[in-house]
Protein backbone atom coordinates (compact mmCIF):
# COMPACT_ATOMS: atom_id res chain seq x y z
CA UNK A 1 0.00 0.00 0.00
CA UNK A 2 1.28 3.52 -0.80
CA UNK A 3 0.58 6.91 0.57
CA UNK A 4 1.58 9.91 -1.56
CA UNK A 5 1.55 13.55 -2.28
CA UNK A 6 2.42 15.69 -5.14
CA UNK A 7 4.10 18.95 -4.38
CA UNK A 8 5.67 21.77 -5.85
CA UNK A 9 8.69 21.09 -4.25
CA UNK A 10 11.62 20.11 -6.15
CA UNK A 11 12.55 16.25 -5.54
CA UNK A 12 16.09 17.45 -4.31
CA UNK A 13 14.38 19.48 -1.32
CA UNK A 14 11.77 16.38 -0.74
CA UNK A 15 15.17 14.01 -0.23
CA UNK A 16 16.41 16.07 1.71
CA UNK A 17 13.72 16.33 4.60
CA UNK A 18 13.75 12.89 4.25
CA UNK A 19 17.10 11.59 4.77
CA UNK A 20 18.08 14.22 7.19
CA UNK A 21 17.62 12.27 10.78
CA UNK A 22 17.39 16.11 12.23
CA UNK A 23 14.25 16.73 10.65
CA UNK A 24 12.64 13.14 11.02
CA UNK A 25 10.57 14.43 14.86
CA UNK A 26 9.78 17.56 12.80
CA UNK A 27 7.74 15.48 9.90
CA UNK A 28 7.09 12.00 11.76
CA UNK A 29 4.23 12.38 14.08
CA UNK A 30 5.23 8.95 15.37
CA UNK A 31 8.87 9.87 15.80
CA UNK A 32 9.87 11.88 19.03
CA UNK A 33 13.96 11.74 18.73
CA UNK A 34 16.55 9.71 16.79
CA UNK A 35 20.10 8.99 17.50
CA UNK A 36 21.95 8.37 14.66
CA UNK A 37 25.80 8.37 14.11
CA UNK A 38 25.52 10.50 10.56
CA UNK A 39 22.57 13.38 10.03
CA UNK A 40 22.00 12.36 7.09
CA UNK A 41 21.30 8.64 6.26
CA UNK A 42 23.00 6.02 3.67
CA UNK A 43 22.71 2.35 3.35
CA UNK A 44 23.63 0.52 6.75
CA UNK A 45 22.93 3.68 8.70
CA UNK A 46 21.93 2.23 12.11
CA UNK A 47 20.76 4.26 15.34
CA UNK A 48 17.96 4.40 17.38
CA UNK A 49 14.21 6.26 17.60
CA UNK A 50 12.15 7.28 20.24
CA UNK A 51 8.70 6.24 19.60
CA UNK A 52 6.71 9.60 20.25
CA UNK A 53 3.70 8.88 23.17
CA UNK A 54 5.52 5.90 24.39
CA UNK A 55 9.10 7.01 24.98
CA UNK A 56 10.09 3.49 23.44
CA UNK A 57 13.67 3.33 22.20
CA UNK A 58 14.37 1.14 18.97
CA UNK A 59 16.98 0.26 17.22
CA UNK A 60 17.13 1.35 13.48
CA UNK A 61 18.82 0.04 10.07
CA UNK A 62 18.68 1.68 6.52
CA UNK A 63 18.30 -1.71 4.48
CA UNK A 64 17.90 -0.15 0.66
CA UNK A 65 19.14 3.20 -0.34
CA UNK A 66 18.50 4.64 -3.70
CA UNK A 67 20.65 8.05 -3.86
CA UNK A 68 17.77 10.76 -4.74
CA UNK A 69 14.94 8.57 -5.23
CA UNK A 70 14.05 5.78 -2.51
CA UNK A 71 15.25 4.71 0.88
CA UNK A 72 13.60 1.62 3.35
CA UNK A 73 14.98 0.33 7.06
CA UNK A 74 14.27 -1.97 9.52
CA UNK A 75 12.52 -0.61 13.20
CA UNK A 76 13.16 -2.90 16.20
CA UNK A 77 13.33 -6.28 13.80
CA UNK A 78 10.39 -5.48 11.63
CA UNK A 79 10.82 -3.94 8.02
CA UNK A 80 9.08 -0.60 8.08
CA UNK A 81 7.75 1.94 5.43
CA UNK A 82 9.78 2.87 2.60
CA UNK A 83 10.07 6.21 1.49
CA UNK A 84 10.41 8.04 -2.12
CA UNK A 85 10.51 10.88 -4.21
CA UNK A 86 9.59 10.85 -7.58
CA UNK A 87 9.61 13.84 -9.84
CA UNK A 88 6.67 14.79 -11.48
CA UNK A 89 6.68 15.43 -15.19
CA UNK A 90 5.70 19.35 -15.12
CA UNK A 91 8.44 19.85 -11.97
CA UNK A 92 7.70 19.36 -8.27
CA UNK A 93 7.39 16.25 -6.56
CA UNK A 94 5.82 13.34 -5.25
CA UNK A 95 6.14 12.10 -1.67
CA UNK A 96 5.52 8.41 -1.37
CA UNK A 97 5.34 6.27 1.74
CA UNK A 98 5.52 2.20 1.18
CA UNK A 99 3.16 0.28 3.82
CA UNK A 100 3.82 -2.93 4.42
CA UNK A 101 0.64 -4.94 4.67
CA UNK A 102 0.63 -5.52 8.39
CA UNK A 103 0.94 -2.03 8.81
CA UNK A 104 -1.74 -0.51 6.79
CA UNK A 105 -3.47 1.16 9.66
CA UNK A 106 -0.47 3.43 9.42
CA UNK A 107 -1.66 5.38 6.52
CA UNK A 108 -3.12 7.92 7.98
CA UNK A 109 0.21 8.67 10.31
CA UNK A 110 1.96 8.98 6.61
CA UNK A 111 -0.73 10.78 5.04
CA UNK A 112 0.49 14.01 8.05
CA UNK A 113 3.81 13.04 7.35
CA UNK A 114 3.47 13.93 3.49
CA UNK A 115 1.97 17.25 4.43
CA UNK A 116 5.03 17.55 6.85
CA UNK A 117 7.63 16.95 4.25
CA UNK A 118 6.25 18.87 1.55
CA UNK A 119 6.18 22.09 4.01
CA UNK A 120 9.65 21.59 5.28
CA UNK A 121 10.55 21.03 1.90
CA UNK A 122 9.13 24.00 0.28
CA UNK A 123 10.33 26.39 2.72
CA UNK A 124 14.24 24.54 2.74
CA UNK A 125 16.53 27.33 1.20
CA UNK A 126 18.17 25.79 -1.88
CA UNK A 127 21.51 23.18 -1.52
CA UNK A 128 24.25 24.43 -3.52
Amino acid sequence: MDVHLDTAASPEALWAVLTDTQQWPIWGPSVRAVASPTRFIHLGTAGRITVTGIGLRLPFEITAFEPGRRWCWRVGRLPATGHRVDPLPGGGGRIVFEIPPWAFAYAPVCRLACRRIARLAAAAPPRP
